[in-house]
């Protein structure tokens, strides 16, 4: 099965895991002591970042280290920038609502 980055980033574990290696490179046991599942299940989430590319896991010694590739997260990056101008004006419209709300409700107090 091919996976792609979108697959990788719509899991929240695996949101939190590529969180957790983007400050350092960490052992597979060092990224399952971070979490409250069970080693199978979070080796499970390692190998899909790991097809997906946002990941490699090299072996050094008895360990295996994971270490992430954050050029693999451009595709979801650049996806999700397309429509941040979109929801900026939908929450700036909100905000404006909002202000709108609370001066009139100013005005019935008076």
């Amino acid at each position: 099965m091919r996976r792609d980055v979108f697959q990788a980033i719509a899991d929240p574990v695996r949101r939190d895991i590529i969180r957790l290696l983007a400050e350092d490179t960490l052992s597979i046991n060092s990224v399952a002591e971070k979490f409250d599942v069970s080693r199978p299940a979070i080796s499970k989430h390692l190998k899909i970042l790991e097809e997906c590319g946002i990941i490699t896991i090299s072996k050094q010694g008895r360990e295996r280290y994971c270490t992430i590739q954050p050029r693999s997260l451009i595709p979801a990056f650049m996806w999700i920038d397309q429509y941040k101008g979109l929801w900026e004006d939908r929450l700036d419209s909100f905000e404006n609502y909002l202000t709108k709300l609370q001066q009139e409700k100013n005005k019935e107090n008076e």
